[in-house]
């Protein structure tokens, strides 16, 4: 049984503000342990449970935030940018039977401890087929094309919340509570890494592949909080303005498809944005 953990920052223990995980900071240098922990304790987890290899896909900003070295020796990691699935790494290859989301958060325009999707600032809204999705909602549906289910999601409260709406069979764990995008009630990581391990060790049992679920076409509907922002953004082919001046739209047959005209969208935008006024 092979397990991939996608693993993200925001949403990991003691995380609460930018600083926390912005590459070359002294408070991201003390995070990364911390976020190591986590992910550390669902693959032991995922082994106490019996799977047989764990595969970590590095999924924040530069995607080299993990301490390797604190890992167990039997985790083996994907770590740097420029990755054909970029935060999903490596469930393209058929050979994956559930996938963990680590450190998740919520998403952009939502309530959350460093709510965002993508994106830290610029893009205050995503819709996949008129319904609000976070990172974790359009990358389920990505996973869902392999045939893999989603088993264990970890994050604040509210992004446990997030998650019953886009795999409800999961294994939840909140490693704090949200008080404000920039603050949180937070648990010592000595328990949260007890509870991530715990259940993960009952999400193994969920790892059942099954068939791939073909749910398209989907509309994906993009809005950001300038307008410039979305005329750059029809840079990329298929991706027209929606109603509404800061608004695009476009249509995707899979969202393999979908997930990297997402990608191509962010970093055109991100290009566009200027330092002082955004």
């Amino acid at each position: 049984m092979k397990i991939l953990i996608s693993a993200d920052m925001e949403g990991a223990t003691g995380v609460t503000w930018p600083a926390d995980v912005l590459p070359g900071t002294p408070q991201w240098e003390r995070c990364r342990a911390l976020f190591t922990s986590d992910v550390n304790a669902a693959a032991l987890g995922f082994f106490d449970g019996g799977a047989d290899e764990v595969l970590v896909n590095e999924a924040h900003w530069t995607m080299r935030n993990l301490l390797l070295e604190q890992l167990d020796e039997r985790v083996q990691m994907i770590t740097g940018r420029h990755k054909s699935l970029s935060m999903l790494e490596g469930v393209q290859h058929g050979d994956v039977d559930g996938i963990a989301f680590v450190g998740y958060h919520t998403g952009a325009g939502a309530e959350g401890v460093l709510a965002h999707t993508y994106l830290a600032n610029s893009v205050t809204g995503v819709w996949l087929d008129g319904v609000p999705a976070s990172e974790g909602h359009l990358n389920a549906h990505v996973v869902a094309e392999y045939g893999v289910p989603v088993v264990l999601v970890t994050g604040d409260d509210l992004t446990c919340v997030d998650a019953a709406g886009y795999a409800p069979a999961a294994r939840t764990v909140a490693v704090k509570d949200h008080v404000s995008r920039y603050a949180a009630r937070c648990r010592a990581p000595a328990r949260t890494a007890a509870d991530i391990r715990a259940a993960a060790k009952e999400a193994t049992a969920l790892a059942v592949r099954h068939d791939p679920v073909r749910g398209g076409p989907f509309t994906i509907e993009v809005e950001f909080d300038a307008e410039h922002l979305a005329a750059a953004a029809t840079v990329v082919p298929g991706v027209t303005r929606a109603p509404g001046p800061r608004r695009i739209t476009y249509d995707s047959a899979t969202m393999y498809e979908g997930i990297r005209t997402f990608k191509a969208v962010t970093t055109i935008v991100s290009s566009a944005v200027e330092e002082q006024y955004g």
